[in-house]
């Protein structure tokens, strides 16, 4: 009986949208639209923090491994996504579903403890600006990135290691487009209680305490803000978080009506599109948020186009004026002044009269 158990669930059907079946081209050129701009945008936005040294404060930096998490997000849900819809369905390995789901939920941890990490950064910015510098220091941003990435690692090989030891029946077949949490470990057999309970109590270090830093920092910047006497200085000081807590709003309020909502009082169709919101447009729209709302990124992007124009339309001018016979003009220097030196304008001036 075990050995036909582990055979029946060697692999995992993934159903996806079974009910969209007639618009699956459309469907896949969206997503797919959707998986090319947010793999361009988060680059785009790590590459700027890396090259530009405007954005070289404790924010950006968060920022960037916000990126970076979303980035990693999208591609590990996106291809599955794109099988589901083409081939009405897919299936995938017992142990690449596991491995999707561990790395869904590690990404997922770490984005709660960056958001955290990031209104406790605005709140010393608004709260405390004059101590600034010297508590968001450099060194301690970095050491709270490592802390986030190594607490996402932690809860990835705990939630792991109690997933291996379910036990699975006869259905393998998933109505979802890749492999989430409960749909997942309603296949198994095992008693769930305690394991529902086990992660549920390994998730309030890394989801709970993280909201609750979030909730308390936002009170005390509201707090901040309301005894700044002049609008303009409110608005100003606003500004400076309405991304971030944009950005919060829509990942918790999606988490919350996934996970903390009981799933049946939602129908599996609702599901899907939440975790469809969750999964594939949140790491687009997250770029697009900080880029629209932040003038540093949008300085930082024109100053290198500009540069990388400058430096084209230079070295195109110097290649024309290689290839350009010599030629008597009134005032060379000022005809090819961004080609050749002074002396070599005055040189050909002088060719000239003689």
């Amino acid at each position: 009986m075990h050995e036909k158990n582990q055979t029946l669930v060697s692999e995992i059907v993934l159903l996806g949208f079974q009910n969209l079946q007639n618009f699956k081209i459309p469907l896949f050129s969206l997503f797919l639209l959707i998986y090319i701009l947010t793999i361009c945008f988060n680059v785009l936005i790590m590459g700027l923090v890396s090259v530009s040294r405007n954005l070289q404060s404790p924010m950006y930096l968060f920022i960037q491994q916000l990126s970076v998490s979303d980035l990693m997000q999208s591609t590990n849900i996106a291809p599955t996504l794109l099988l589901t819809i083409m081939n009405e369905g897919t299936t995938v390995l017992l142990v690449g579903c596991i491995t999707q789901l561990l790395c869904f939920g590690g990404l997922e941890t770490l984005q709660c403890l960056l958001l955290a990490v990031m209104s406790y950064d605005r709140y010393v910015a608004i709260c405390i600006p004059l101590r600034y510098t010297s508590i968001m220091s450099h060194r301690v941003c970095v050491t709270l990135i490592l802390i986030s990435w190594l607490l996402g690692l932690i809860i990835t090989f705990n939630t792991g290691n109690a997933i291996c030891k379910l036990q699975f029946g006869h259905q393998n077949t998933i109505d979802h487009f890749f492999c989430d949490f409960f749909p997942l470990v309603e296949l198994s057999y095992s008693n769930n209680f305690f394991f529902h309970i086990e992660v549920v109590l390994g998730s309030i270090p890394v989801v709970f305490f993280p909201f609750l830093c979030i909730t308390v920092s936002y009170m005390c910047i509201a707090h901040a803000i309301l005894k700044i006497v002049s609008n303009t200085g409110r608005q100003k000081a606003f500004s400076t978080c309405s991304s971030h807590l944009a950005v919060v709003f829509l990942f918790y309020g999606i988490l919350i009506a996934i996970y903390v909502v009981p799933p049946k009082t939602n129908s599996q169709t609702i599901s899907k599109v939440l975790s469809l919101l969750y999964t594939v447009v949140i790491p687009l729209v997250n770029p697009v948020i900080y880029s629209l709302k932040s003038k540093d990124i949008k300085d930082a992007l024109k100053h290198i186009l500009v540069s990388k124009l400058n430096t084209n339309f230079g070295w195109t001018a110097l290649k024309l004026h290689a290839l350009a016979p010599p030629r008597c003009i009134a005032n060379p220097c000022l005809a090819i002044y961004s080609a050749i030196t002074r002396d070599n304008c005055f040189q050909a001036e002088l060719n000239c009269r003689n």
